[in-house]
């Protein structure tokens, strides 16, 4: 039987990410700086590097290309995407300005909303109108629909998103809509109705979200068409899948129809691999902490599982999810892993303001040109040249000398960027901007933690991203967690997640109604989940590999906001019913502190979820990249005025064993750094990570 490959790829906003999974447990993996001009030639190179890495392995033989990607959101947060139109009912043409009464910052009255992703001479309405049980108060007015399409096509707009009251009952109105659209603007005009979107109730989140499904659109349209191009000129013909927001894998073309499903498809991914990677390694209670070049990340693990939600904004200062807090960004009512995301990278622009504070970030300097040590052009002083200065990193290059770094370009960014702004020394200006960097991450940490009502010392963080491993102990220290994993290929880790993700596929509908006792209810809604699991039965084929999870969605009578529960696997819906309810007030003790005893619990949403594992092999063999672990050496590196500057063991994680060894400590790998700073202790797990236990005090 011949060997076949799984690629992963995950795009960052430096570098691309590439690991390779044989079907005989071998794991090799690629660095390679992303290319913003043309983000599939990354890709191509990273395969080539892996290619090189094989002998006599034809295209054929990669049968599948697993792939993440942060270009949604870049489209989102750098204000890239289409000009797109909004059609919706007459007297709805202001929701996505209205949004929500509250804002992110509460003591900030000079508040501004973000600027609509449609500009309101493109918002267009319609004479229609249902009722909130779907009957027709106003019916269609097709010619001003047609007269509006006609406007919109000498506007030449490339997206449009169809949004009708209370469509989610009855979609008539939007599909007729959507057919006139197609008849008068181009063949390429991406269009897009909300019930195909999110067939929700809410009018603002249904809008907002069916409004950035067709903004990003036509810019992931082009960017997948194109990479499935280049992959077949390289002699790919392989299945190419995309890491959906909800931590499944879906095809690429069903990609292409939906791209707002992965908008934060890039985290997802490593927040898979570390729930499956925690629980292989005993811990089951974790937070993630991924630091790359542009942002943090941060996701909570919670008894092995992942959380999820779909109360989400993305584009604010701080992408996240909750009911309590929001980040000011677009609301995109999707399913999606809970990730917490700061604008705070190795990347990330080092500033001082006029009142003479240190600030990181959100901007960052990206892969081109990149923080100044790259020597690419860049002059402003990042996270990456102060973790250079202190000599966390290897100053001759990065990734096994494939990324050459020059430390003068780093010291002389940083002096004119703190030094003489702030009158401290080089070392101190250094440190300065390692902790304001892990002041600024622990925002994304508590979003998912201290602000659901969780306490991050009882987890364990779970790090990972090229530069997660060199703040991950500082900044557990900060949130009174005790002990660190890094996991192997963690520079990489969120491709390797891929690997580890099942196809998945979902359907939800609107069900808004009491949660049923009597026999009438309990059969309407045993019938809407069968008919949802047809459906998606047949479009995933049913096999015996399928797996069906159920979910609901409820709230108390009077309520703005639902919890989600998963409802149990069992034929007798009286019994389902009962634990649902209890599951619901559990979650709602955990998420707000109360329940209410005797409140009449309402259904407000359902849920459908298809899964399939991969063929994956009985284990997984990490290759150490180059071939050679190298010897220990050693380095003078800073650790703050507590400890200053020590000379400081260089070494490969495979030369840790089980004993705990002593910091400060340099763990130097091909796809990432781990700092061992002298107030904790590391050693290496039966599965090859390292476990960093924090002792002492820390730094004074």
């Amino acid at each position: 039987m011949k060997t076949e490959y799984r690629i992963a790829a995950d795009i960052g906003g430096t570098f691309t990410d590439i690991a390779c999974l044989s079907s005989e447990g071998v794991l090799m993996t690629a660095k390679v700086p992303s290319t913003p001009q043309d983000y599939a030639e990354g890709i191509l190179v990273g395969l080539r590097q892996i290619a090189a890495q094989l002998t006599h392995v034809a295209p054929s033989q990669f049968g599948q290309l697993l792939h993440a990607s942060t270009i949604a959101t870049n489209v989102i947060l750098e204000s890239k995407g289409a000009k797109m139109a909004l059609v919706t009912t007459e007297g709805f043409r202001d929701v996505l300005e209205l949004r929500r009464i509250r804002v992110p910052r509460l003591y900030e009255p000079l508040y501004r909303k973000p600027k609509p992703l449609v500009p309101r001479r493109l918002r267009r309405e319609v004479p229609e109108r249902l009722d909130a049980k779907g009957r027709v108060v106003l019916p269609l007015d097709g010619q001003a629909a047609r007269q509006v399409a006609r406007e919109l096509a000498d506007q030449g707009v490339e997206a449009v998103a169809v949004c009708f009251l209370h469509s989610y009952v009855d979609p008539s109105h939007e599909r007729q809509v959507e057919q006139i659209l197609r008849e008068e603007l181009p063949e390429d005009c991406f269009i897009c109705t909300s019930f195909d979107t999110l067939p929700q109730i809410r009018e603002y989140e249904r809008t907002s979200t069916t409004v950035v499904n067709a903004y990003v659109g036509p810019v992931v349209r082009r960017y997948l068409t194109t990479l499935v191009q280049r992959l077949q000129e390289a002699g790919f013909d392989g299945r190419l899948l995309m890491m959906q927001s909800s931590g499944g894998l879906l095809d690429v073309s069903q990609v292409i129809a939906r791209p707002a499903t992965v908008v934060e498809s890039g985290p997802a991914a490593g927040v898979v691999g570390a729930a499956r990677l925690g629980l292989a390694s005993g811990y089951s209670d974790i937070i993630t902490f991924d630091m790359g070049g542009t942002t943090a990340k941060a996701s909570l693990i919670q008894g092995g599982r992942v959380t999820a939600t779909d109360d989400y904004e993305v584009g604010g200062g701080i992408s996240m999810s909750s009911a309590l807090a929001k980040g000011g960004g677009y609301a995109l009512k999707l399913p999606i892993i809970d990730v917490s995301e700061v604008g705070a990278g190795g990347g990330s622009v080092v500033r001082v303001d006029v009142g003479g504070v240190v600030k990181i970030g959100p901007e960052s300097m990206g892969a081109m040109p990149g923080p100044a040590c790259y020597d690419r052009g860049g002059v402003h002083a990042t996270v990456t040249d102060a973790n250079l200065v202190l000599g966390y990193l290897n100053p001759k290059a990065l990734a096994a000398g494939t990324v050459p770094l020059n430390e003068q370009r780093a010291k002389d960014a940083l002096e004119a960027a703190v030094c003489v702004e702030t009158g401290m020394s080089l070392h101190e200006a250094a440190y300065g901007v390692h902790c304001v960097a892990n002041a600024t991450m622990m925002r994304a940490v508590k979003a998912v933690s201290t602000y659901r009502g969780r306490n991050p010392r009882d987890f364990t963080l779970l790090a990972f991203g090229g530069n997660g491993g060199m703040h991950a102990a500082p900044l557990a220290r900060e949130l009174n967690i005790g002990r660190v994993l890094v996991p192997p290929g963690a520079g990489v880790f969120s491709a390797v997640g891929l690997l580890f993700a099942d196809y998945e596929m979902g359907r939800t509908i609107a069900f808004a109604r009491p949660l049923p006792d009597e026999p009438a209810g309990i059969a309407a809604l045993s019938q809407a989940y069968m008919a949802l699991e047809a459906t998606i039965r047949e479009e995933m084929g049913d096999d015996e590999t399928l797996t069906i999870t159920r979910f609901v969605q409820l709230r108390y009578e009077g309520q703005g906001y639902e919890l989600s529960v998963v409802l149990p696997q069992s034929s007798v819906w009286e019994d389902v019913i009962a634990i649902a309810a209890r599951d619901f007030m559990a979650e709602h003790l955990r998420s707000y502190g109360y329940v209410h005893e005797d409140g009449q619990i309402e259904l407000v949403t359902i849920r459908v979820v298809a899964s399939r594992p991969p063929v994956r092999p009985p284990e997984i063999r990490k290759v150490v990249a180059g071939g050679t672990l190298g010897e220990e050496t050693t380095r003078m590196a800073y650790f703050g005025t507590r400890f200053g500057l020590l000379s400081t063991p260089v070494l490969h994680r495979y030369l840790l064993n089980t004993l705990p060894r002593l910091g400060p400590l340099i763990i130097e790998e091909y796809e990432g750094t781990t700092i061992v700073p002298p107030d904790c202790q590391a050693w290496r797990d039966v599965n090859n990570n390292v476990v960093i236990d924090l002792i002492g005090e820390g730094e004074a």
